[in-house]
């Protein structure tokens, strides 16, 4: 559909995330900086403790509150094992389809964005937008699947910074990849048994994608065929490689 309010509805609703518990909706609810456009309750938990503590804070906060029945609140937290009865929904302004990063941006200017490639770590993903965020890399590019999903896991470890990192989703990582690729970005896969180092990527004056894979088994053999450089981090000491999250970081702020 390309009706303009459908549109702008659907960009809307792309931007929530979903988080549950009793425990991670408090502490979102308790931080200022988290916008949170729904509360949803399940209409059997009991008015006591933490609960109350959760409306409290959601009525003072002016947060619409949804009451529902324990099957419909599983629907919406896709955990009805875990949930609690609590549900929110967090708005993530900095979200949005990499379809935004468009030809125009990758051939008029140098940009520079991490892609992950099946990082499944809650605590690297976080540790890896805190980075991102503090950089002021251009951005992280996220497939929607296959990877670890943006969790209340994920912003404790991100110490918040979630909500104000560029993020960028997609469905299709190596369609999106080869894309940007037609488009003027350079992919670089990350490999610790590659033959040119990262500092040597700073010398190409075209956009770059770096592209970081799975804790165990690296970049997916589809990705590091679509890319034009695999570049390394050079090791000393016996030491094979480092943590994604740190190699993550080095790259974030390589130019800087």
């Amino acid at each position: 559909m390309s009706n303009p309010d459908y549109q702008k509805r659907k960009a809307f609703f792309d931007q929530l995330l979903t988080i549950y518990g009793r425990k991670p909706v408090l502490e979102a609810l308790q931080d200022p900086a988290m916008q949170i456009y729904k509360l949803h309750l399940a209409d059997s938990n009991k008015e006591d403790g933490i609960v109350r503590d959760i409306k409290k804070i959601a009525q003072q906060r002016n947060i619409n509150i949804e009451m529902h029945d324990r099957k419909a609140l599983s629907r919406i937290s896709k955990n009805g094992k875990q949930d609690q009865g609590v549900a929110a929904d967090l708005q993530l302004t900095a979200y949005q389809p990499s379809s935004a990063i468009s030809k125009d941006l990758l051939t008029n200017s140098k940009q520079r964005y991490i892609a992950l490639d099946r990082i499944t770590n809650p605590q690297n993903m976080g540790m890896i937008i805190r980075s991102v965020a503090a950089s002021g890399i251009d951005g992280l590019i996220l497939p929607r699947r296959g990877g670890a999903p943006l969790s209340a896991l994920v912003i404790k470890a991100s110490a918040g910074t979630l909500f104000r990192a560029p993020l960028f989703y997609c469905e299709d990582l190596g369609q999106e990849l080869a894309r940007m690729q037609t488009q003027g970005a350079q992919l670089c896969g990350l490999s610790s048994h590659a033959s040119h180092s990262v500092f040597d990527a700073q010398q190409y004056s075209s956009s770059q994608i770096f592209i970081l894979g799975n804790e165990t088994d690296g970049v997916s053999k589809e990705i590091e065929e679509k890319c034009d450089l695999m570049l390394k981090i050079p090791m000393h000491n016996g030491v094979e490689s480092l943590n994604v999250a740190v190699t993550a970081a080095l790259i974030a702020f390589l130019g800087v």
